[in-house]
């Protein structure tokens, strides 16, 4: 027992000594990393509350770019890209155009049998024979407008799905999959279960009119559970991040991915809807069936740094402005949260 007493009263006396010779600033420093802590699961707590007024299952990730800190909201889980997949084929496209394997200024034919759902402006142009556009145009019809055919168009010339998913293993952004072409992705989403090959945008049309609701419906669920052409929030905020850092580009073709993503015409009441007015945001969006998203670039005033942030909404079955108004106050809660404090360091 007198041995026990003897044992207890050294340890007392060790502890005493090691917390006495901590210094001030050590102290200071482990309160600070407590309280940054606590702020970041406030802040995901709140994400995650405004999360579940889109309906269905979203996840999120952003982290600020100069510091590291980082948020997520079922960061890891997969979810549909829809048209935020052209961020990776851009990607994919880019790094080809520095090797000098493709020129922006190079000429392209395009045909009626190019055409593609959602292709507004190029199925307008299609109406005239004869339609010829350089690779820098199609880019831009992708990215600033998310046009489907240029997309198409661009996939087949950067090498297909498989060339994209090797340029995204390659810059060690594993969790991002590129599987199929924006016709078939959405003739999957339309509950198409049998169709040609070739299949154009016409016959699509008539094909997804002449789906039953009851096949719709179940092969929207299947399409929601698909694992192809999905990425995780934390993998798309990845990519964002090394764009931004010139990392996977030259200086030259990274700024102007960024710049096209800027003037981005979709989306307006997303990531932007709730932001000051004025705030740079460079971003594309995703839309199809039950799937709302939007991904990009918001730079913070004052010097303050940048965000990479990537929403994700799936199989939700709200109104588009419910899912669309929920990605706008998740990315003002993300803003606020690293404006006023949450961009300090965090070990």
């Amino acid at each position: 027992m007198m041995k026990q007493k003897i044992a207890a009263a050294i340890i007392s006396i060790v502890l005493i000594f090691c917390v006495q010779s901590v210094p001030a600033q050590n102290i200071d420093k482990l309160h600070a990393d407590a309280a940054a802590k606590e702020s970041r699961s406030i802040a995901e707590a709140e994400i995650g509350r405004l999360a579940g007024m889109a309906g269905g299952e979203a996840g999120v990730s952003a982290v600020h770019i100069e510091t590291g800190r980082h948020l997520s909201v079922n960061g890891r889980k997969r979810f549909p890209m829809a048209s935020t997949y052209k961020i990776p084929i851009a990607v994919q496209l880019l790094t080809l155009v520095d090797k000098g394997t493709i020129k922006l200024d190079s000429m392209v034919d395009i045909t009626p049998s190019d055409l593609r759902p959602g292709s507004g402006i190029l199925a307008k142009l299609l109406n005239k024979p004869g339609l010829t556009l350089s690779v820098g145009n199609l880019f831009n019809l992708m990215m600033s407008v998310s046009d489907n055919t240029a997309t198409d168009i661009l996939l087949a010339l950067v090498g297909g799905a498989e060339a994209v998913n090797n340029r995204m293993k390659t810059i060690g952004v594993g969790d991002i999959n590129i599987d199929r072409t924006t016709l078939e992705m959405i003739a999957d989403a339309s509950g198409i279960r049998k169709r040609p090959s070739d299949m154009t945008a016409a016959q699509y049309e008539k094909l997804a009119a002449d789906v039953d609701p009851a096949t719709r419906k179940k092969m929207r669920k299947q399409f929601n559970a698909d694992p192809r052409d999905t990425a995780t929030p934390e993998a798309m905020a990845a990519l964002l991040q090394g764009i931004y850092r010139k990392a996977y580009l030259k200086a030259e073709t990274a700024e102007l991915l960024l710049e096209t993503m800027q003037r981005s015409q979709t989306g307006e009441m997303r990531l932007k809807g709730m932001l000051p007015p004025g705030t740079p945001v460079a971003h594309k969006t995703g839309t199809l069936r039950e799937t709302t998203n939007d991904v990009g670039m918001i730079t913070l005033p004052n010097g303050a740094g940048h965000i990479a942030i990537a929403v994700f909404i799936k199989s939700s079955q709200k109104e588009a402005g419910d899912r669309e108004r929920a990605i706008a106050d998740i990315a003002r809660a993300v803003y606020d949260y690293y404006l006023f404090g949450g961009c300090r360091n965090e070990n």
